[in-house]
């Protein structure tokens, strides 16, 4: 297979693929110069450990950072929240990288989450109640509605250092949410309602996001397509999954962004580089959900399987495991359109024996399903039939369990009709290996 200087990371299922194992080792192994973050905002939780043992869960910063060379553009689909970054900051000068926000490039055009989408989207998923969406609690999708809602209102990355402008902004942006708020939400959470009430938190915050935008000032395009035209490697490092995608995920548990190689694609040609991309399907030798949403073989058997770096406090709710899904892969291939080589975190997985299984197809109302039908256009109605199917659906399994990650990596490339490019049998990027074709 050919690679080309720029390579995408793509998740494959519902987030929690390996995504920032993969992105670490690819920044190395390619000697990459930056990683373009080119989807989703601060709801992102990718995981890099280094050999060392140092730790860190990457949000918005990108997953290279470790490398002291590596620089970070968090391009114009980005959501940014300046406030997270600070926070992320502090926990990246306790692991040693003292210049994080001096290596981050910010597209200008970026929206910005503020404290009051927040509020408002944690209000909102409260008085879901039952039916909640599974939100992460940190306003990502609240930022991406209201400025479709109200595009007037929405505060872009440049326009921080304005404070006129932004201030007026804001007082816009509480009014607006507070508005929008389903009756009797605000008595669901005191101290939501209360910053939603307060135009002083705004201010207070402005402060803290004017920080960031001294240091991380706004790029324009040119900018960043002047750093992204340099020789030398990319990594696009996508964020959540295709099972998650705005369009081709299950809804309403999806995130407000399309997570796919047409969205990297997209962003490359928006910064006027005319290059190939090629476009690796980042994937675990078992599937995992965290939180709402339908996860045909989800098994509480595979909890023996440990979770350091997915804890189950917070919005998103439980960590879930899962059996390999043939079903689920098929589906998420046909959505990402091209996928050039699959990249498969925790196959030390067999090692600790879980009896991992693979379903090849569902049994639906009495029926054998294979295959999830896809929309050819952007369809919410079809996507919350699928949702109510995998609701239903029963898997059926193979007869064994799989006897080891090389059994399992076989019966994947046949599923998939993919090659395996790297295989992870450990947490850090010397655990990642190329896979032998010859040896599956």
């Amino acid at each position: 297979m050919v690679e080309n200087r720029i390579v995408s990371v793509i998740g494959l299922a519902f987030g929690d693929c390996g995504k920032g194992l993969f992105t670490d080792y690819l920044c190395r192994a390619r000697s990459a110069h930056t990683v373009v973050r080119f989807n989703g905002g601060a709801q992102a939780g990718h995981n890099v450990v280094l050999p060392d043992g140092r730790q860190h869960t990457f949000s918005q910063f990108g997953a290279g950072t470790f490398i002291p060379s590596v620089a970070t553009v968090l391009s114009a689909p980005v959501i940014v929240h300046p406030t997270a970054l600070l926070v992320e900051d502090s926990y990246l000068q306790r692991a040693g990288v003292a210049d994080a926000l001096q290596r981050l490039f910010i597209d200008a055009r970026c929206l910005v989450t503020t404290p009051y989408h927040e509020a408002a989207g944690r209000l909102r998923e409260r008085a879901r109640g039952a039916a909640a969406h599974g939100s992460c609690g940190v306003g990502f999708g609240e930022t991406v509605g209201h400025a479709l809602a109200h595009p007037a209102q929405a505060i872009r990355y440049g326009e921080l250092l304005d404070s006129s402008r932004t201030r007026d902004k804001l007082d816009a942006v509480r009014h607006s949410l507070r508005a929008s708020l389903p009756a009797g939400a605000t008595a669901l959470n005191p101290e939501d309602a209360a910053i939603l009430d307060d135009p002083g938190f705004g201010m207070l915050w402005l402060g803290h996001a004017q920080r960031v935008a001294a240091i991380a000032p706004p790029a324009a395009p040119e900018q960043i397509a002047a750093r992204l035209a340099r020789p030398g490697g990319i990594v696009m490092e996508g964020a959540q999954g295709m099972l998650l995608d705005e369009w081709h995920g299950f809804h309403p548990h999806t995130t407000w962004s399309s997570t796919g190689p047409a969205a990297a694609d997209a962003v490359i040609a928006g910064y006027g580089l005319r290059e190939h991309v090629t476009h690796f399907g980042a994937m675990r030798s078992y599937l995992t959900r965290h939180g709402q949403g339908p996860l045909p073989t989800e098994d509480k058997a595979l909890d023996c399987l440990a979770e350091p770096h997915n804890h189950e406090s917070g919005w998103q709710g439980r960590f879930r495991r899962g059996h390999p899904d043939a079903v689920l892969l098929r589906y998420a291939l046909a959505a990402a359109g091209r996928i050039d080589g699959l990249l498969v975190s925790h196959l030390d997985a067999f090692g600790r024996n879980p009896g991992l299984r693979w379903a090849h197809s569902y049994n639906v109302d009495g029926r054998e399903v294979r295959e999830l039908a896809r929309s050819q256009q952007p369809d919410l109605a079809h996507q919350t039939a699928l949702c109510q199917q995998l609701s239903n659906a029963q898997p059926v399994f193979a007869s064994g369990p799989l006897a080891s990650a090389e059994a399992f990596l076989s019966e994947l490339q046949a599923v998939a009709g993919l090659p395996v490019v790297l295989g992870s049998h450990g947490p850090t990027h010397r655990h990642v290996l190329p896979v032998d074709p010859g040896r599956i």
